[in-house]
This record gives structure tokens, C-alpha cells and sequence, in this order.
């Protein structure tokens, strides 16, 4: 979610979040210097918050290595959230971003045969909107979402030329733009389409991985034809591109 300009955020849990997230990419216990060091706080600051999560039971502290690792205490804090499902804990990440860049968000369930299903969606308030039916099923390889899973699953061309055939276009990009936003997402991590899946309607899109590398979720912002200019819906791409490296490690345990 974007930060408010009026809103007064404390440092110290600043600190103790950039912490906590930084022994979780890393995975390996590590010594108070050397997390000050990479987190860019002051080593006193790193210490006495190192010292307060020890005490919470947030991290834990091998007192023979010196060093600090995640605690169990966290699973305390999150098991409600091991019972709930995906969706649930993925809708009020998407609701931020369609709230945050006034965009209708879709989400996307990629199944094992081809095809994107839809079950969730969030809009923004007071916009207006292009209205899609639930489970609404497309061709995996259709319009934003389509372009990031060939950009995913590192398909070659003419893989890829095959998954666009299976695509009903109506508004055809033509193959050879497709195929470039493909290699771009591969960089990008996200996608857009420009009113050729459905005329008129902006498409931006980004996908989830799974731990071996699999597209499981598509998540795409689709808006009408000239409600936002080109800045606007990079930052939308860029938004969802976020999203989706925080669901492959919050519900998928896939490490960069």
C-alpha cells in the first residue's frame, strides 16, 4: 500500500520489519553486525532491536555463534493465517493496489490444464468498470497474463507461437509484438495489453510462481480504454509485479 504523506511512521518498527525480513530471505542465522550492516541501520539501533524481538520470541539467539535467527514465536503470530486460504490472504494485497492506483484488480487461478480461472476480483471505489463473471475461464496464454506465463515458464518461440494460436483474439496484436512483450516481461515481471484480447479495455498483468517455478496465480488490472495514460499503468505493472514476489514467498516459500 502507498504511504501517506501525513502519516508519522516509527523507526524502530521500521527497523524491527526490515529485520525480521531480511533473516527470512537470507535463511541463515546471522550476527547483529552483520545484519546492522546489510540492513543500514545503525549498529546500537540493530542490536537493541535484535535484543527486543529475542526477548518477544520473534527471533531466536545462539548466545555460543552469537548469532540470531527467525523464532517460533512467528508461528504463533501467523497461524491463522496457515488455515486460511490463498485468496484470502492474497485480496487485501490486491484490494491496496486497485485502492492505491483507482484500477479494477482480477485474480487469476492457473490450472494444470491451460487455462486461467477467475475467483476473485476487487474494484476500487467510485470507477467505472469493465464487469467479469466468476470463474470466467480464457486459454493460459491470453492477453496480460498470458504474455507473463510464456515470460515465466522461459518457453521458446515456437512454444510460445503455439499457446498465442490458442488464443481468440479480438483485436489480433500479431505475433511478433506478442512475443516481444514476452522476453520484455521476462525482466519487467509484468505485462500489458492494449485492447486486443477485449477492444477497448487496458489489461496489465503479473503472475505468482510456485516453488519449482510454475505460474499458479495471474493477477490483472483491466480498466477501460483512456482512464489512465501509459505512466499510470506501468505503475500499476510494477504494483502487481511487487504483489506477486510477495505471495511466491509468503504462500509459496519460493526463494529469489
Amino acid at each position: 500500500m502507498a504511504d501517506d504523506p501525513r502519516q508519522k511512521l516509527v523507526p524502530a518498527v521500521q527497523g524491527a520489519t526490515l529485520i525480521l525480513r531480511h533473516l527470512s530471505a537470507n535463511g541463515t542465522p546471522l550476527g547483529a553486525t552483520q545484519i546492522a550492516r546489510d540492513c543500514g541501520l545503525n549498529v546500537s539501533s540493530a542490536f537493541n532491536i535484535l535484543r527486543t524481538l529475542s526477548h518477544e520470541g520473534l527471533v531466536s539467539f545462539d548466545p555460543q555463534a552469537k548469532t540470531y535467527r527467525l523464532g517460533l514465536g512467528l508461528l504463533d503470530l501467523a497461524a491463522p493465517l496457515l488455515t486460511a486460504s490463498p485468496t484470502d490472504m492474497i485480496h487485501p494485497l490486491i484490494a491496496a493496489i486497485a485502492e492505491n492506483h483507482q484500477v479494477m484488480i482480477a485474480l487469476w487461478h492457473m490450472t494444470d490444464t491451460g487455462r486461467i480461472v477467475l475467483t476473485d476480483r476487487v474494484t476500487a471505489r467510485r470507477v467505472v468498470q469493465a464487469v467479469i463473471a466468476r470463474d470466467s475461464r480464457l486459454p493460459v496464454f491470453a492477453g496480460a497474463v498470458g504474455r507473463c506465463y510464456a515470460a515465466a515458464m522461459d518457453l521458446d518461440k515456437e512454444s510460445t507461437h503455439a499457446g498465442y494460436g490458442s488464443v481468440r483474439w479480438q483485436s489480433e496484436p500479431g505475433f511478433a509484438a506478442y512475443w516481444a512483450d514476452v522476453q520484455r516481461a521476462r525482466t519487467t515481471r509484468y505485462a500489458a495489453d492494449h485492447g486486443h484480447l477485449f477492444r477497448g479495455l487496458e489489461i496489465v498483468a503479473a503472475v505468482a510462481r510456485d516453488r519449482n517455478g510454475t505460474p499458479r496465480i495471474g493477477m490483472s488490472s483491466i480498466t477501460i480504454a483512456g482512464q489512465h495514460g501509459e505512466a499510470e499503468l506501468t505503475s500499476v505493472g510494477e504494483a502487481l509485479a511487487g504483489a506477486a514476489r510477495r505471495i511466491e514467498r509468503g504462500i509459496f516459500g519460493r526463494r529469489a
